[in-house]
């Protein structure tokens, strides 16, 4: 895949992958997160793309207008992160640095740079709390994985690999929590049975506000575009 912008104020991002299925160029945009993807024959040109795109420039931002509430991540943006809202403030810093209210960038960075910082604060937020759920379960699993996922929070598979959104570094700590709980929870009953459920509450505690949250508010966390 490679990633382009199409001119403009602002500009968009656009995302340009080839199919060697793919007879003619494409265009999609998510309705999830508004991402607009371009898909092409493999020996297209790229530029033959990006002037299709030119050409669909008023569709493009005619529907990105739905998507009013996608927060392009860059300085003076707002970040929920551990569900607190911060300001990305650039700054003298070398390194990125979470505040009570701001998170200082430094002066050259990207949102890809912070994505992979973002990344790190919850693998190690989920690492904490998935080892401290696994020790009072009695159970240990073999691995953590983080992925952007848009379907599911976290899972955990057979063989005791856990797998979570690294997007929950976004959602408040009761709630990352509660999915950690939730997959180590897998370790004992992989199921959704009334003794799956028995086991949670036994790990987490009163774990419903959270699982609603997720049901409410968790597709919010996937608004922040970090290209």
């Amino acid at each position: 895949m490679a990633e382009h912008n199409l001119p403009g104020n602002p500009p968009v991002p656009l995302v340009l992958r080839r199919s060697a299925r793919a007879r003619r160029i494409s265009l999609r945009i998510s309705a999830l997160d508004g991402r607009v993807t371009l898909t092409l024959p493999k020996r297209l040109h790229e530029s033959e793309a990006l002037e299709f795109a030119a050409e669909k420039e008023d569709w493009i931002r005619t529907h990105l207008a739905k998507h009013s509430d996608v927060v392009i991540v860059q300085a003076g943006a707002r970040l929920p992160i551990d569900g607190r809202d911060r300001a990305i403030v650039v700054s003298n810093t070398k390194r990125f640095k979470l505040l009570d209210d701001e998170i200082e960038v430094p002066a050259k960075w990207s949102g890809r740079a912070l994505q992979r910082f973002l990344r790190e604060l919850a693998r190690d937020r989920l690492a904490e709390a998935s080892d401290h759920y696994a020790a009072a379960l009695g159970r240990s699993y073999t691995r953590i994985t983080l992925r952007d996922t848009r379907s599911r929070w976290g899972s955990c598979s057979s063989d005791g690999a856990l797998m979570y959104s690294w997007r929950l570094i976004l959602a408040p700590p009761d709630v990352l929590t509660y999915v950690a709980a939730h997959e180590v929870a897998h370790l004992a009953e992989m199921n959704h049975s009334a003794a799956f459920w028995a086991q949670v509450e036994a790990l987490y505690g009163a774990y419903q506000p959270p699982r609603n949250w997720l049901k409410t508010q968790g597709g919010s966390l996937h608004r922040y575009r970090f290209d």
